[in-house]
Protein backbone atom coordinates (compact mmCIF):
# COMPACT_ATOMS: atom_id res chain seq x y z
CA UNK A 1 0.00 0.00 0.00
CA UNK A 2 2.81 2.39 0.90
CA UNK A 3 4.56 1.80 -2.42
CA UNK A 4 1.33 2.49 -4.31
CA UNK A 5 0.89 5.78 -2.44
CA UNK A 6 4.46 6.78 -3.33
CA UNK A 7 3.99 5.93 -7.01
CA UNK A 8 0.61 7.67 -7.30
CA UNK A 9 1.92 10.79 -5.57
CA UNK A 10 5.06 10.99 -7.71
CA UNK A 11 3.07 10.41 -10.90
CA UNK A 12 0.41 12.98 -9.93
CA UNK A 13 2.99 15.67 -9.16
CA UNK A 14 5.11 14.70 -12.16
CA UNK A 15 2.17 15.08 -14.53
CA UNK A 16 1.33 18.42 -12.96
CA UNK A 17 4.92 19.56 -13.52
CA UNK A 18 4.64 18.46 -17.15
CA UNK A 19 1.44 20.38 -17.76
CA UNK A 20 2.69 23.52 -16.04
CA UNK A 21 6.01 23.31 -17.90
CA UNK A 22 4.19 22.93 -21.22
CA UNK A 23 2.07 25.99 -20.45
CA UNK A 24 5.16 28.05 -19.58
CA UNK A 25 7.51 26.85 -22.30
CA UNK A 26 5.21 26.18 -25.24
CA UNK A 27 1.52 27.03 -24.96
CA UNK A 28 1.62 30.64 -23.75
CA UNK A 29 4.55 31.66 -25.99
CA UNK A 30 2.63 30.26 -28.97
CA UNK A 31 -0.53 32.10 -27.88
CA UNK A 32 1.45 35.34 -27.56
CA UNK A 33 2.51 35.11 -31.21
CA UNK A 34 -1.01 34.75 -32.58
CA UNK A 35 -2.10 37.68 -34.75
CA UNK A 36 -4.61 40.33 -33.72
CA UNK A 37 -6.57 39.30 -30.62
CA UNK A 38 -5.89 35.59 -31.09
CA UNK A 39 -3.65 35.52 -28.04
CA UNK A 40 -6.36 37.05 -25.85
CA UNK A 41 -8.96 34.53 -27.02
CA UNK A 42 -6.58 31.57 -26.67
CA UNK A 43 -5.36 32.58 -23.21
CA UNK A 44 -8.93 33.22 -22.11
CA UNK A 45 -10.02 29.76 -23.23
CA UNK A 46 -6.98 28.20 -21.58
CA UNK A 47 -7.66 30.08 -18.36
CA UNK A 48 -11.21 28.74 -18.25
CA UNK A 49 -10.31 25.13 -19.10
CA UNK A 50 -7.25 24.75 -16.90
CA UNK A 51 -8.85 26.90 -14.22
CA UNK A 52 -11.43 24.16 -13.71
CA UNK A 53 -8.93 21.30 -13.44
CA UNK A 54 -5.80 22.63 -11.82
CA UNK A 55 -7.26 23.44 -8.36
CA UNK A 56 -8.22 19.79 -7.90
CA UNK A 57 -4.85 18.65 -9.19
CA UNK A 58 -2.90 20.90 -6.82
CA UNK A 59 -5.07 20.02 -3.80
CA UNK A 60 -4.94 16.29 -4.63
CA UNK A 61 -1.16 16.48 -4.77
CA UNK A 62 -1.05 18.11 -1.34
CA UNK A 63 -3.46 15.53 0.11
CA UNK A 64 -1.47 12.62 -1.34
CA UNK A 65 1.73 14.19 0.02
CA UNK A 66 0.14 14.58 3.46
CA UNK A 67 -0.88 10.92 3.41
CA UNK A 68 2.69 10.03 2.47
CA UNK A 69 3.97 12.06 5.44
CA UNK A 70 1.69 10.13 7.79
CA UNK A 71 2.85 6.80 6.34
CA UNK A 72 6.54 7.77 6.34
CA UNK A 73 6.60 9.43 9.75
CA UNK A 74 9.70 8.35 11.63
CA UNK A 75 11.36 7.04 8.47
CA UNK A 76 14.41 8.52 6.83
CA UNK A 77 12.40 10.00 3.94
CA UNK A 78 9.85 11.79 6.15
CA UNK A 79 11.68 15.12 6.30
CA UNK A 80 12.15 15.19 2.53
CA UNK A 81 8.45 14.55 1.98
CA UNK A 82 7.54 17.25 4.54
CA UNK A 83 9.65 19.81 2.66
CA UNK A 84 8.15 18.73 -0.69
CA UNK A 85 4.60 19.05 0.66
CA UNK A 86 5.43 22.43 2.20
CA UNK A 87 6.52 23.58 -1.27
CA UNK A 88 3.27 22.25 -2.76
CA UNK A 89 1.27 24.08 -0.07
CA UNK A 90 3.19 27.25 -0.91
CA UNK A 91 2.19 26.84 -4.57
CA UNK A 92 -1.46 26.48 -3.60
CA UNK A 93 -1.32 29.64 -1.47
CA UNK A 94 0.61 31.48 -4.18
CA UNK A 95 -1.95 30.38 -6.77
CA UNK A 96 -4.92 31.53 -4.70
CA UNK A 97 -3.42 34.85 -3.68
CA UNK A 98 -1.50 35.87 -6.82
CA UNK A 99 -2.33 33.83 -9.91
CA UNK A 100 -6.05 33.06 -9.63
CA UNK A 101 -7.13 36.73 -9.55
CA UNK A 102 -5.28 37.38 -12.81
CA UNK A 103 -6.49 34.09 -14.30
CA UNK A 104 -10.09 34.94 -13.41
CA UNK A 105 -9.85 38.26 -15.25
CA UNK A 106 -8.24 36.60 -18.28
CA UNK A 107 -10.99 33.95 -18.36
CA UNK A 108 -13.65 36.68 -18.73
CA UNK A 109 -11.96 38.60 -21.54
CA UNK A 110 -13.34 36.69 -24.50
CA UNK A 111 -16.71 36.15 -22.85
CA UNK A 112 -17.44 39.86 -22.62
CA UNK A 113 -15.61 40.63 -25.86
CA UNK A 114 -13.21 43.10 -24.35
CA UNK A 115 -9.70 42.95 -23.06
CA UNK A 116 -8.07 45.82 -21.23
CA UNK A 117 -5.43 47.88 -23.00
CA UNK A 118 -2.80 46.47 -20.64
CA UNK A 119 -3.70 42.82 -21.24
CA UNK A 120 -0.14 41.96 -22.29
CA UNK A 121 1.24 43.38 -19.03
CA UNK A 122 -1.31 41.41 -17.01
CA UNK A 123 -0.51 38.11 -18.70
CA UNK A 124 3.19 38.95 -18.47
CA UNK A 125 2.82 39.26 -14.69
CA UNK A 126 0.93 35.96 -14.62
CA UNK A 127 3.71 34.34 -16.65
CA UNK A 128 6.43 35.57 -14.29
CA UNK A 129 4.52 34.33 -11.25
CA UNK A 130 3.86 31.04 -13.06
CA UNK A 131 7.61 30.55 -13.64
CA UNK A 132 8.18 30.93 -9.90
CA UNK A 133 5.36 28.49 -9.12
CA UNK A 134 6.77 26.07 -11.68
CA UNK A 135 10.16 26.24 -9.98
CA UNK A 136 8.55 25.36 -6.66
CA UNK A 137 6.61 22.38 -8.01
CA UNK A 138 9.70 21.11 -9.85
CA UNK A 139 11.63 21.29 -6.56
CA UNK A 140 8.78 19.46 -4.79
CA UNK A 141 8.73 16.82 -7.52
CA UNK A 142 12.49 16.24 -7.28
CA UNK A 143 12.24 15.89 -3.50
CA UNK A 144 9.38 13.40 -3.83
CA UNK A 145 11.37 11.33 -6.34
CA UNK A 146 14.37 11.35 -3.98
CA UNK A 147 12.17 10.36 -1.05
CA UNK A 148 10.53 7.62 -3.08
CA UNK A 149 13.87 6.05 -3.92
CA UNK A 150 15.06 5.81 -0.32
Amino acid sequence: MYEALVVVTVVMVGLMVGVEFAVAAFVNPIFDRLPNDGGVVARSDGARRLGRVMPFWYISSVVLGALWIVQAWGGREAFTVVVAVALLVATVVMSIVLLVPINSRVARWSEDGTAPADWRQQVGRWDRLHYLRLGLIVAAFVLLVVAGTR
